[in-house]
């Protein structure tokens, strides 16, 4: 079992920067690949970032590409994902998401473990 726990949520004005981290407990966690999610008033889950176990590659959805960044400190189970400028349309609660079997992927149904999430408020 694998329990995530994500922070660094809150309310940030647009232009604005956030950090979000999410640790994890377990062993395996750096043979697992990492997602970020997020889900928007209204909106289903939709797959933001994910980053490779081995933190080498990582891979965006086209509305966050050259703003967001997903690292991973293995040594502390930990997962991140660096918000720049910040839009109002970035408000929704975000998940991190550890998909045992290794490889990245952006389909939701191919993650096996979920935190609780940490919202994110975007004013303008």
């Amino acid at each position: 079992q694998v329990q995530l726990v994500e922070s660094g949520g809150g309310l940030v004005q647009a232009g604005g920067s956030l950090r979000l981290s999410c640790a994890a407990s377990g062993r395996a966690f750096s043979s697992y690949a990492m997602g970020w999610f997020r889900q928007g008033p209204g909106k289903e889950r939709e797959f933001v970032a994910v980053v490779s176990w081995s933190g080498a590659y990582t891979y965006y959805t086209d509305s966050v590409k050259g703003r967001f960044t997903i690292s991973r400190d293995n040594a502390k189970n930990t997962v991140y994902l660096q918000m720049n400028s910040l839009k109002p349309e970035d408000t929704a609660v975000y998940f991190c998401a550890a998909r045992t079997a290794g490889f990245t992927s952006d389909e939701r149904d191919h993650y096996d473990y979920w935190g609780q999430g940490t919202r994110v408020t975007v004013s303008s």
